[in-house]
């Protein structure tokens, strides 16, 4: 590791400045350290104003979301041995910057919202009358998309949607795979209804951003092709 490596920060406060400014500080790496916990050194130890969202420094909880050297990534897992003596930390693109490094969600949640993230299954009630218990081949087939930990990576990442806002995009329609390919799910026709447009799956011109941005490995791009071949499937059975 160098002796001591540059973080070249985006800075805005809006109430304050008429636009984004960036600022670069020196720090001496420690062995192991993240680019958080450069964040949290800056933050408690040279500049208290700074502002950055974060929670479990464990990369589940999706919180430190952040565009550094030219890539998204978390920054609780993002070692800054790995990037060089110069290193570039940016705000999620395309999402309104509330301060700093912080962006605002409303949209992502919005279209979170619009997918209907919960399990339906009102139709029947479960064998045992407990619980509905499912195959581990059936588990299998949806682990990937229940490991995403909502961090808006991919999100941010997809073209499409930095300029239609109503396109519900990679990381709504994954967690809409989530359930269509839950074999408790009884809501499939449902759930296909409100992707079956040029707002749901079939705005996706399959350009993988989004599969190579997600930090947990995850593939919306593939949770979408294949609610598409579902959707042409119920189209050609009547069904839709």
């Amino acid at each position: 590791m160098t002796n001591s490596i540059k973080l070249t920060i985006y800075r805005r406060d809006p109430d304050l400045d008429t636009a984004p400014k960036y600022q670069t500080y020196e720090i001496q790496p420690e062995p192991g350290q993240t680019v958080l916990m450069a964040l949290y050194h800056l933050l408690d130890n040279v500049d208290k104003s700074l502002a950055f969202r974060a929670s479990c420094r464990s990369a589940v909880c999706g919180s430190c979301g952040m565009h550094i050297n030219g890539k998204n990534r978390l920054a609780c897992e993002t070692q800054l041995s790995t990037l060089g003596n110069e290193v570039l930390i940016e705000p999620l693109p395309h999402l309104p910057v509330l301060k700093d490094l912080v962006v605002d969600m409303t949209t992502f949640w919005d279209k979170y919202e619009r997918v209907r993230p919960y399990l339906i299954s009102m139709k029947n009630p479960p064998p045992s009358g407990k619980e509905r218990v499912q195959s581990i081949a059936d588990r299998k087939k949806i682990d990937e998309y229940i490991d995403c930990i909502l961090c808006a990576c991919c999100h941010s990442s997809c073209s499409l949607d930095w300029w239609d806002k109503e396109y519900l995009g990679p990381a709504a329609l994954g967690k809409m795979y989530r359930f269509v390919a839950d074999s408790r799910d009884e809501g499939e026709l449902e759930r296909l209804k409100i992707v079956a447009s040029e707002e749901g799956v079939f705005r996706c011109h399959t350009l993988f951003n989004c599969t190579e941005e997600c930090p947990k490995k995850i593939s919306p791009t593939f949770a979408i092709q294949e609610m598409k071949k579902k959707i042409m499937w119920a189209k050609l059975t009547g069904k839709l």
